[in-house]
């Protein structure tokens, strides 16, 4: 029993897990883009970047602060300096009362020679630092802020460059999906037909022509069948790259073409006020402009001095009989650049027209802007016409390719008229999705010129 009781279980396991694996990860083009936005390496990336940009931050404002440095050394002096005193009046020798020669000569000892300082020892210093004044340093902590607004607004570029990629991707999907229904439902009408038309060659009333020709048409069906079939799993899988996925994932998108079709604004779209303002690229642009006006600002400051104030204390094992120096030290440290022979004021130069380069860059891209949404209004609005006219050639095309196909049964049209109609059909099916592809992805570049991710 207990052994029956523990296979069920590992059964139940085994069952669990089979059906862990092949768990199907269902995606609206909206959690699509909410899941490359979390797990895409690329964001995680240019977030990562903004964190380490709000760490320089720190430690670019750690260098103003106070810094205290500690220092040990040990010392071994081959010969020890020493000073001599010459002969000395020895006190103790002094008699009372008056002094004779012998006495006086008596008072007088050698005081010999007096070391300098110890064989060996060990100190520690220990030095406490702030920075007064620097040019360079002021104009260093305000760059090191807008380098962090510069690594933010490259984040929000990504997100968006992520929304328009994931959204082109998923719509390419949902097209190479609906062609292979189409295709598979067309080769499957083929098939039956050619069933059909196999057995009214056998009983003599149609020709082995009409025959051969449904034969390649079925055949031509089939190997498109396969191509696009190979290009959903390419489709697929880059999808998966893009939201982070491991390869073996399977996905099922749930939106259809028609419903992401039916979001799409084209009077708000085409109408809305723009400004570069509200560009992200812009943005960026104004940003590296204040960087480069920052780099022009700090290399000016390279003729301002730099000052700093110190405290210094040593404290040392052994000390000798005679120490002239002092444990405490305070003092004030300035630098001042004097002469160069002109290389920095080439710098300077160099810098500033870098800066004029910026402001010229940021107003070019500004006026190329406004031209790129005027196109881009344009460009929609005629993809817009294109779809509505080639969802009215595709419903035209497919009566005509029934109408047809009856007419053929009845032995009223030929197998050629067949092949041309059905082929007239195929090109307006596919006329028609890489309409509502070239709409959406006209739409999705026209968003992202208009949001600046805020």
């Amino acid at each position: 029993m207990n052994f029956r009781l523990r296979l069920i279980s590992v059964l139940l396991i085994l069952g669990v897990g089979s059906v862990s694996a092949q768990e199907v990860l269902e995606l609206s083009l909206t959690t699509a883009i909410e899941q490359a936005l979390n797990n895409n390496t690329q964001i995680k990336n240019a977030e990562l970047d903004t964190q380490i940009a709000k760490k320089k931050i720190w430690e670019t404002t750690a260098i103003g602060l106070p810094q205290l440095t500690a220092k040990g050394q040990y010392t071994n002096i081959f010969k020890v300096p020493e000073a001599s005193f010459g002969p000395s009046l020895n006190p103790n020798l002094l008699p009372s009362g008056y002094i004779t020669k012998d006495d006086f000569l008596a008072a007088y000892v050698d005081a010999g020679a007096i070391a300098l300082g110890v064989k060996e020892n060990t100190t520690v210093d220990f030095t406490l630092t702030q920075l007064l004044f620097s040019g360079s340093y002021i104009v260093g902590l305000q760059a090191s802020k807008v380098y962090a607004q510069l690594s933010e607004q490259s984040l929000i570029k990504s997100k968006l460059d992520m929304t328009e990629s994931v959204t082109v991707t998923y719509c390419m999907v949902l097209v190479s999906e609906e062609s292979r229904r189409v295709l598979t439902e067309n080769l499957t009408n083929v098939e039956k037909t050619l069933t059909e038309i196999r057995e009214m060659y056998g009983q003599g009333f149609v020709e082995k022509t009409d025959v051969d020709q449904l034969e390649i048409t079925a055949s031509t069906l089939r190997s498109m069948v396969n191509q696009v079939e190979r290009g959903i799993e390419v489709s697929y899988n880059l999808l998966k790259i893009e939201l982070g996925l491991d390869d073996n994932k399977t996905i099922r998108l749930t939106n259809k073409l028609e419903d992401i079709m039916n979001t799409i604004d084209l009077a708000s779209l085409t109408q809305n006020q723009f400004s570069a303002e509200q560009n992200i690229d812009f943005n960026l642009l104004q940003t590296t402009e204040k960087l480069a006006k920052l780099d022009y600002n700090r290399e000016r400051t390279e003729f301002l001095p730099t000052i700093s104030a110190y405290f210094n204390h040593t404290e040392r094992l052994k000390k000798p009989d005679f120490d002239f120096q002092s444990p405490n030290m305070l003092g004030v440290s300035v630098s001042l650049p004097i002469f160069n022979s002109g290389g920095r004021l080439a710098r300077v130069a160099q810098k500033r027209m870098a800066w004029e380069q910026a402001q010229n860059n940021k107003e070019y891209v500004g006026r190329n802007l406004e031209l790129q949404v005027r196109q881009q209004r344009s460009d929609l609005i005629s993809k817009f016409d294109t779809y509505q006219n080639q969802l009215q050639n595709k419903k035209l095309s497919n009566d005509i390719y029934d109408r047809t196909l009856i007419k053929y049964k009845q032995g009223v049209s030929t197998s050629l008229e067949l092949m041309n109609t059905q082929n007239q059909y195929l090109q307006a099916v596919s006329n028609y999705f890489q309409s509502i592809f070239d709409v959406i992805k006209s739409k999705a570049n026209l968003e992202k010129l208009y949001s600046k991710g805020n």
